[in-house]
């Protein structure tokens, strides 16, 4: 039997962040409720209107570029990309064809073919009481970012992997939130599967693909159908797919167009553009003033000790690494790893734990990939509390008592650990009378301890750790305890 392998391609389309539109002054707002507000003759395409290039929108896909190291043009220009529907005012979209700003470039291990910028459409919003579908125009010329990689992608696991890391890259470089579930950004995925080494022309192009998993899901299937069909001798129709969520399935939209369907020409209303002329537009400049971005976050994180999957946590969550770049200032190296572990374990789940008893959806949804607008105890009092930790003056069970306390109560750790008499006895003299008495208390313990039983130490060390409320130094206690049961 013939052994069969997908081939997977993604096109990708952000809305970027700017303040007006991609081609006319009306305000650009993802978060307007009231329809056909944010809108101007231009964007609705009134006769003898004439469009204005956003140079925000042009900064923004040239940073874009720097980041993925591709090739950045130096002429471009603004195509007519025409058919027709509701939502498309003009009868066309504005787009770029033949001369993206960006070509080439890689990233999460998958080559780029391009990125380009156009305009985005209006919403059409469907009213399932009346059956009439209305049209909203204030998306109509938001500018849209769309990035289309090569068809190298090999599983849904891959596809999806990529698609959030671009997504932590537009929102380290300002250029967008690229909210799925806002539609700030839509993935479209090109799916073909053929016999192993091959590649087969017939590929399907899924739509609506409102998240990650719903992304993930459509590509797995597409795949599972695709190679149950060619395993019984048929043939793959080129088309495209929607995805339905609850039946978790593909289903047939229409068939498949190709680039001349569009009839593109280039803009007679908008210049072309030569990059080159504009200093600020220079791969230099651009690339003197770009931030850290997440690969390189996540390779220092990792060259610092932090657990890979913690670092890729702290990276997914700009306000967690922010907090704990601000936390290792103040530490020396050899205790970072332990501050990571108590960011990333204990912190995430007292504030995961606290989002929850909101039982505010939002709030916890809002949480999956940010701690809400500030984290709950300051960096210094973390770093106050990881040192007492490295100097064994709280016990680990005790710190994570002391920082629920913190986030809670709020104070400084140390002062909370001496209220409660928390901080950690090590001196035998002081632990003497606790380890005389849990002995007292536990003969038959003793007894199974002598009788060869090593268990029977760990629970006399978990009596004196008891009775101490976590305040004694187990080291201590059990070097003890080994004394006295000689």
């Amino acid at each position: 039997m013939a052994v069969y392998e997908p081939t997977i391609g993604l096109e990708i389309h952000a809305e970027l962040k700017t303040r007006t539109k991609m081609f006319c002054c009306s305000k650009n707002d993802s978060d307007e409720q009231e329809p056909n507000v944010n809108i101007c003759p231009v964007c609705m395409a009134h006769p003898g209107t004439l469009p204005v290039i956003n140079k925000e929108a042009v900064r923004h896909v040239l940073r874009v570029g720097v980041a993925l190291g591709a090739k950045l043009a130096d002429y471009t220009e603004f195509d007519r990309k025409n058919y027709f529907y509701p939502d498309l005012p003009k009868g066309y979209q504005l787009s770029q064809f033949d001369y993206p700003l960006v070509s080439g470039g890689e990233l999460a291990g998958v080559r780029i073919t391009r990125v380009h910028l156009e305009e985005d459409t209006a919403s059409s919003v469907h009213d399932d009481a009346t059956g009439a579908t209305m049209v909203d125009y204030n998306r109509a010329g938001v500018p849209l970012m769309e990035l289309v990689t090569e068809p190298v992608i090999k599983s849904a696991e891959q596809a999806g992997n990529f698609a959030r890391e671009l997504q932590l890259v537009l929102r380290y470089l300002g250029a967008g939130e690229a909210n799925m579930e806002k539609g700030e950004m839509r993935v479209e995925a090109n799916v073909s599967v053929a016999p192993e080494g091959e590649r087969s022309a017939a590929y399907v192009e899924i739509k609506n693909l409102n998240s990650f998993r719903a992304m993930e899901r459509a590509v797995a299937y597409e795949i599972k159908r695709q190679t149950e069909i060619l395993e019984q001798g048929g043939v793959v129709e080129k088309q495209t797919l929607g995805w339905d969520e609850n039946r978790q399935a593909t289903f047939p939209q229409r068939s498949k167009e190709g680039s001349a369907d569009y009839r593109y020409f280039p803009d007679p209303d908008l210049p072309s553009l030569k990059l080159s002329e504009l200093e600020e537009f220079t791969a230099e400049k651009i690339r003197s003033e770009m931030p850290e971005l997440p690969a390189e976050r996540r390779a220092r994180y990792v060259a610092m000790g932090v657990k890979p999957d913690d670092a890729d946590a702290f990276v997914r969550d700009v306000r967690l690494s922010k907090f704990f770049d601000e936390v290792i200032i103040g530490l020396p190296k050899e205790t970072i790893l332990l501050a990571s572990n108590y960011i990333a374990n204990d912190l995430v789940a007292i504030i995961s734990s606290s989002a929850k008893a909101t039982k505010d959806r939002r709030d916890i949804e809002a949480r999956d990939t940010e701690l809400g607008d500030k984290m709950p105890i300051s960096a210094g009092n973390f770093v106050e509390l990881i040192r007492m930790i490295a100097a064994r003056d709280i016990s680990s069970r005790v710190a994570k008592d002391i920082l629920v306390l913190a986030v809670s109560e709020g104070g400084s750790p140390r002062k909370i650990a001496e209220e409660r008499d928390l901080l950690q006895k090590n001196n035998a003299g002081a632990l003497e009378s606790t380890v005389q008495a849990v002995l007292g208390r536990n003969p038959s313990v003793v007894a199974d301890f002598k009788a060869g039983k090593g268990a029977a130490l760990e629970f006399l060390l978990g009596q004196c750790m008891k009775e101490l409320r976590g305040a004694g130094d187990p080291a201590v206690l059990r070097e003890m305890l080994q004394n006295h049961l000689k």
